[in-house]
């Protein structure tokens, strides 16, 4: 990965900013397709990024690369339970913005990170200093706000955060390319996908066929699945990860307030768990910060000695 300090990082960073800003706003996007169920719409999102991610992996050379993948039998289980992982996230996260819960979707994506640490530090043994155990706890005691006060268990939230904490880990440890790793990820799942949307258009379930323009919103649900991720991928590519990490509060922020503005309730009870899980992720942020500083001080010190 570049370094910051010696290459021109707007690209990387406009790149980056632009996918959390995609992820920010696409609640507004899936309401839109609330004529249909969070099945049908995961379906969907499914067919149609298939294409398009074996365009991209044409066109970027990296379709021999991404077949090779077949060859290793780990690799392929691993992908095979990050696909199932993944259309489970996404099918909450659909349900969750059309049902009126987009406040518990956003809290889900504020813990997310949150609870990476704590699954880094469980099962990866990664150190873990006094802020991000700051941070933890903080995110603990706003869910049992939560749970307690308002008297509801933020099942929605949990679940995003835990199905995308375990799909990171799995990610992980399968170690292949983003734009690979979920090409296989829907073409796994893509048979289901048919079959599913073949017995709704045959049960007269489905929306395709309704008018051109739902034809044409829900085969846009597969370029609201990819394009984010072609643009964190050369995000990713041109920060720092630290970076990387700080600019994917963006997105849940902006679904806070899509939440907010559109009228879901919000109590002083609701304020506080907030405020717990802001300020453990204020504590993430400073260790991040602090962690890369010292790995920057420490790098210009080995260069000198050099």
């Amino acid at each position: 990965m570049s370094s910051e300090p010696n290459t021109d990082i707007r690209p990387a960073l406009a790149a980056g900013l632009s996918s959390y800003l995609i992820w920010g706003v696409a609640p507004l996007f899936f309401q839109a397709l609330d004529f249909a169920n969070p099945f049908e719409i995961v379906m969907h999102r499914i067919i149609w990024a298939v294409p398009i991610l074996a365009l991209v992996l044409a066109v970027s050379g990296k379709m021999r690369q991404a077949l090779a993948v077949l060859a290793d039998r780990r690799t392929i289980l691993t992908l095979v339970g990050t696909a199932a992982l993944i259309s489970v996230n996404w099918w909450i996260f659909i349900f969750a913005v059309n049902s009126g819960h987009v406040l518990q979707a956003s809290l889900g994506y504020y813990i997310n990170p949150l609870m990476s640490v704590a699954v880094g530090v469980i099962v990866l043994r990664e150190p873990l200093g006094p802020f991000r155990i700051a941070a933890i706890v903080l995110a603990a005691l706003g869910v049992a706000n939560q749970i307690i006060a308002v008297g509801q268990v933020p099942w929605i939230s949990l679940a995003l955060a835990t199905s995308f904490t375990a799909y990171g880990y799995l990610r992980k440890v399968a170690a292949v390319d983003g734009r690979i790793g979920l090409f296989w990820e829907t073409s796994f799942n893509l048979p289901i996908a048919i079959v599913g949307l073949t017995i709704l258009q045959l049960n007269g379930l489905g929306h395709f066929q309704e008018s051109p323009a739902q034809a044409l919103m829900l085969m846009a649900a597969g370029l609201v699945t990819v394009v984010p991720l072609l643009l964190y991928a050369i995000g990713v590519r041109g920060l720092h990860l630290s970076t990387m990490g700080l600019l994917q509060f963006i997105a849940p922020s902006m679904q806070f307030a899509i939440g907010v503005m559109g009228g879901e309730t919000f109590t002083a009870s609701h304020l506080v768990t907030f405020a717990f899980i802001w300020a453990g992720v204020g504590m993430f942020a400073y260790s991040t910060l602090r962690r890369q500083k010292k790995r920057a001080v420490a790098a210009e010190a080995q260069a000198e000695a050099e």
